[in-house]
C-alpha cells in the first residue's frame, strides 16, 4: 500500500470513493439528498475542487495500482488542522487502511507542528466513534444543528493531554459550517 498527495486532477476518483465509502452510513442511518445534502455519500467532484481551492491537502492510498481511500487535511490555523473525508472503499476495508491514513495525516501534522487534531463525526454512529477513541481521538461536545438529521460529536486529538479542558469543539470543527468557524 502506498498513501501519495492526490491533486487537482483527481477530484472525480476522490469524490467517486468519498461517495462509494459513505454509502452504508446513509444507508445505515435512512440519511438521503434531501434531509442531508452535505452528507459525504453524495460528494462530488465540485465538493474535492472547492476543498482544495480552499486549501485542503488530499491523500490517496494505492495497493496495486488501485485507488481504494482518501483523506483530506486542513490548517485553519497554526496551532490546528482538520482531519476530513476519511473514506475507504468497502471492499478494502477492515485491513488497516482507514488507520493508515489517519496516522498518515498524524505525521503531515507533525510535520506542519500542528498540535491539535480535530474530526467531527455522526454522534449516533457508536461503532465509528469507538474507531476514533482507539486511534487516539478525544471525545468533545455532541452539537445539535437544525439543517441536519443527526447530532455531530466533535472529536480531537491534543498535543498536550492537559489542554483537553479548554477544547471548543464549534472552534475545530470539520464540518465547515460557517457559524463555527467564526467564533474566536
Amino acid at each position: 500500500m502506498e498513501i501519495i498527495q492526490a491533486e487537482k486532477n483527481d477530484c472525480e476518483i476522490l469524490a467517486s470513493i468519498v461517495s462509494k465509502g459513505n454509502k452504508d452510513v446513509a444507508d445505515l442511518l435512512d440519511l438521503n439528498i434531501n434531509n442531508a445534502p452535505k452528507h459525504p455519500s453524495f460528494c462530488t467532484s465540485e465538493w474535492i475542487l472547492s476543498d482544495f481551492d480552499r486549501g485542503q491537502k488530499y491523500f490517496i492510498s494505492t495497493e496495486n495500482g488501485v485507488k481504494n481511500g482518501c483523506v483530506a487535511f486542513e490548517q485553519p490555523n497554526k496551532d490546528t488542522a482538520y482531519l476530513n473525508r476519511l473514506s475507504v472503499l468497502p471492499e478494502f476495508r477492515n485491513k488497516g487502511l482507514g488507520s493508515a491514513l489517519v496516522q498518515h495525516i498524524i505525521d503531515f501534522s507533525k510535520i506542519k507542528k500542528v498540535t491539535n487534531i480535530s474530526i467531527g463525526i455522526i454522534a449516533e454512529h457508536t461503532q465509528l466513534k469507538e474507531w476514533y477513541l482507539k486511534h487516539g481521538f478525544n471525545e468533545g461536545a455532541v452539537q445539535k444543528f437544525d439543517h441536519l438529521p443527526f447530532n455531530v460529536l466533535y472529536m480531537c486529538t491534543m498535543k498536550y493531554k492537559t489542554t483537553i479542558q479548554a477544547f471548543n469543539p464549534l472552534r475545530y470543527t470539520s464540518f465547515g459550517l460557517a457559524e463555527a468557524r467564526r467564533l474566536p
